[in-house]
């Protein structure tokens, strides 16, 4: 189904200026374009792997690798430490995962550990191992927290070769003796940017400590904060950077716009946008769990099927509502940022950011879960009083203006964001302050 136009400014966008768009890697410090970007149609048959990894991407349904997929696979079959920079929706998972079933070869000891902030995430990835390993004999499986022990001791005891896992619950484990890391050969720090939001980086540390030293590391991340900077040069060897795009940019294939409004009708408008809108599927994001309740509730009064996300949910209750939302069961998801970055929620025709992104490099991510796999996509983004030094913050972070939308015929109250010559005034002063 088409993507809705915005309202009073046509199909809208971010200046209308198209990028071309390029793989790069970088080695001792230049940025180069990557050999292997001028061989267009590439089959996964060409690059290496085994018979078992062919078979499974195959089954999966996937044919020609994407931009990260060709370039990461070769290294990583090659022994090389990565850092992977790229946007959502590109294929990371499967640029470490058909390598590591290759070189694994057959079930053996525990040999390849992937952390990951999320236990969504965790799961996506365990599944995405088995999808692709389903022609092998390697064993796999998920340790989150949030669920029973029982299944993980059994697991870990009757013997493993891959480990998806948060760090929490892994570290649980490692201190009752159920798991050690001294074969480890592979070690993928997936979503690090997302683990050191989150506080994860000490323990991180610490899993990484009991490690083999004899080890390849890959670290894949949206963005390279100085922290997670200092944590590659402490963990990797000689790491190869594969860059997809431009980290700081949406995707050219979403359409983007703010809608001012006073903030006691961020409802009304919300309802409002949603009425005018012609939809798929739309995913709502808030600041907080409250919030995200309370925007639910308020959807599901006006007769829309709705479902939440948040980590209050139970495990059970946040498995359920993925699977209702890809599943189509649900028209709407509203969520906290727990679902802004690497969850598999493909086919989002609309996001909604009902409160502003604490970060501005959050604004990317979230409005990235629409417009995947070159499809269009819309994305909302309500803006009151309060959130100018934020919008501000974004349109540095990815360095364009992103258009003020007003609804025709919606009964605005005052404020000065519908004030163009006080918005700008206010700019001004904003400038001089500086």
């Amino acid at each position: 189904m088409e993507a809705a136009a915005f309202e009073s400014n046509g199909k809208g966008g971010a200046g209308g200026v198209k990028r071309e768009r390029g793989l790069f890697f970088t080695f001792f410090g230049l940025s180069l374009p990557s050999p292997l970007l001028y061989l267009p149609g590439m089959p996964f048959s060409k690059l290496g792997l085994s018979h078992g990894a062919l078979q499974g991407v195959k089954a999966a349904g996937y044919t020609d690798p994407t931009p990260i997929q060709l370039r990461a696979i070769p290294l990583v079959l090659a022994g090389r430490d990565i850092i992977g920079c790229a946007q959502t929706g590109t294929g990371k998972t499967a640029a470490f995962a058909l390598p590591i079933l290759t070189k694994l070869g057959q079930h053996g000891k525990l040999r390849a550990l992937i952390l990951e902030p999320t236990r969504e995430l965790a799961a996506q990835v365990e599944t995405a191992f088995r999808d692709y390993g389903r022609f092998t004999d390697l064993r796999v499986a998920v340790i989150y927290g949030g669920v029973g022990y029982g299944a993980q001791e059994k697991a870990l005891r009757e013997g493993l070769d891959i480990i998806v896992a948060t760090p929490g619950r892994l570290l649980d484990h490692m201190e009752q003796g159920r798991c050690k890391l001294d074969h480890i050969e592979f070690l993928i720090l997936d979503e690090a940017d997302r683990m050191l939001d989150m506080g994860f980086l000490p323990d991180v540390k610490r899993i990484i400590d009991r490690c083999s030293t004899r080890r390849q590391t890959m670290l894949f991340s949206a963005t390279v904060p100085p922290e997670i900077a200092t944590l590659a040069q402490w963990a990797l060897k000689n790491p190869e950077t594969i860059e997809i795009g431009r980290r700081r940019s949406p995707a050219e294939t979403i359409r983007h716009a703010l809608y001012p409004v006073a903030d006691d009708q961020r409802d009304e408008l919300v309802l409002e946008l949603m009425k005018r809108t012609e939809f798929d599927s739309v995913l709502v994001f808030c600041r907080t769990k409250d919030r995200a309740d309370h925007v639910a509730a308020m959807l599901h009064r006006a007769g829309h099927s709705v479902t939440v996300l948040h980590s209050n949910r139970t495990q059970s209750e946040r498995e359920q509502a993925l699977r209702g939302f890809r599943d189509g069961r649900y028209e709407v998801m509203v969520a906290t940022d727990i679902a802004a970055r690497g969850l598999d929620i493909t086919n989002v025709s609309h996001v909604i950011n009902y409160d502003m992104p604490q970060h501005a490099e959050d604004y990317v991510h979230r409005i990235g879960r629409t417009g995947r796999a070159l499809a269009t996509g819309d994305a909302f983004t309500i803006m009151s009083a309060d959130d100018k030094k934020q919008v501000h913050a974004i349109e540095f972070f990815i360095s364009q203006s992103v258009p003020r939308v007003k609804l025709d015929n919606f009964p605005y109250k005052y404020t000065t964001l519908l004030d163009p010559e006080a918005e700008k005034r206010m700019r001004m002063t904003g400038r001089r302050r500086r």
